[in-house]
């Protein structure tokens, strides 16, 4: 074991006692390199970060142009600060117009902690519903209303007045009452292995939540920016959320979350009292510049217009006899091979071909598929001839 590996177990706090372990020393476009120089094909994106590629130039000049500038000044909020203030402006004119106020966090589980608080302040209310097998983050508050009891029991007792309920079940949108203050939905539930809400069910909980005047929370942090095909899944459901967050590929690759509402009902954070939320960090302005960034050239060069036909490639590709079952939505996929042993060999498998990827917390019998939505057509061919030579490996042992 080299000294810098022997280090890390050492010194760095763990998530896991077998982390993935791959020695990354650069990055650029699809490709990750170790430290022996092999170039892995990321198909993991830093959970759907880096969707316009590893070392954008566009995102690297930003960075270097902030960083002549400044970095942190004062708390978020107080200060004017340019790249701030030019990110919220531009995700607010793509927005609908009941999502025109940006709160910056540092991450999605910050930003799910910040719209709790504000349903809760707008409503009076305390009770959150969510959805089984949803994730929203590992903080206390989102710990408290994700969908798995493996991640929480370790920690009770958690935050009270949570109600949990089935995901595409329209039946149970019954027990959404006027004790509820908001209601957290992933469009898509990536960590249960991709698995989209139906149309009926995203409609008929939008008219529920209006009915008892509890406020809808749409979980965009994986689902954002380009990686189902459209800007914003909900954008494809019609249907739009009253609070939306945001995370992973909303910093370019750095640090940044946001929880997004009208300007009325985010004037309550600031009264009774003042400071309602607070963050030092959020809103870094190096992570907007860098998002922002990332944001104009994910538009103007057209990567999302790309999604469909580079999923369909995919889908095309990979119909393997190990494959239970491709569920997809845009450039989000999960192979679902049916075990988690078999996963699991399966990870290690890709690995030996040069790709970098993972299960699903929810679904851990399903490989996860999130590449760069730079990804070319040609890549996604390699891709898919290494899997399948990796699929081979594991299925026919």
């Amino acid at each position: 074991m080299n000294a810098l590996r022997t280090q890390f177990f050492r010194h760095l706090a763990p998530t896991s006692q077998q982390p993935l372990l791959l020695d990354i020393t650069s990055a650029q476009g699809i490709y990750l390199y170790d430290t022996s120089g092999t170039a892995y094909i990321d198909l993991i994106s830093g959970i759907s970060v880096s969707h316009v590629g590893h070392g954008n130039k566009a995102v690297v000049q930003a960075i270097e142009a902030q960083l002549s500038r400044h970095l942190h000044v004062m708390v978020y909020g107080e200060y004017i600060q340019w790249p701030q203030v030019a990110y919220a402006a531009r995700l607010a004119a793509l927005l609908p117009p009941n999502l025109q106020t940006v709160y910056f966090t540092n991450s999605g589980s910050e930003a799910t902690e910040g719209a709790m608080k504000l349903a809760k302040r707008l409503t009076g209310r305390f009770e959150i519903v969510s959805f089984r097998h949803c994730y929203h983050g590992s903080t206390q508050g989102a710990l408290s209303i994700i969908g798995d009891e493996s991640l929480r029991n370790a920690f009770r007792p958690l935050i009270p007045g949570h109600r949990l309920l089935p995901y595409n079940d329209v039946q149970a949108l019954q027990f959404i009452t006027q004790q509820t203050a908001a209601v957290f939905v992933e469009p898509v539930q990536a960590e249960a292995g991709v698995v989209r809400a139906s149309p009926e069910f995203l409609k008929a909980l939008r008219q529920r939540c209006s009915e008892m005047g509890a406020l809808l929370v749409f979980d965009e942090c994986q689902t954002g920016f380009g990686r189902t095909g459209r800007l914003f899944c909900f954008q494809q459901y019609d249907v739009i959320p009253d609070i939306l967050i945001l995370a992973k590929a909303l910093g370019g690759g750095l640090p940044l979350g946001a929880f997004i509402s009208s300007y009325e009902r985010m004037q309550a954070l600031s009264t009774e009292p003042a400071l309602g939320h607070i963050t030092t960090f959020g809103g870094h302005p190096l992570s907007c510049a860098a998002g922002l960034a990332a944001l104009n050239f994910l538009l103007e060069s057209h990567l999302i217009e790309q999604v469909a036909e580079k999923q369909n490639a995919f889908v095309a590709k990979l119909q393997h006899p190990m494959v239970r079952e491709l569920r997809s939505a845009g450039l989000l996929m999960a192979l679902d091979v049916g075990d988690d042993q078999r996963c699991r060999q399966l990870v290690a498998a890709c690995r030996e071909q040069q790709l970098a990827t993972d299960c699903f917390l929810f679904a851990p019998h399903c490989l996860r598929l999130a590449p760069p939505l730079t990804i070319t057509k040609d890549e996604v061919d390699e891709v898919c001839r290494r899997l399948w030579k990796a699929m081979d490996v594991v299925y026919y042992a």
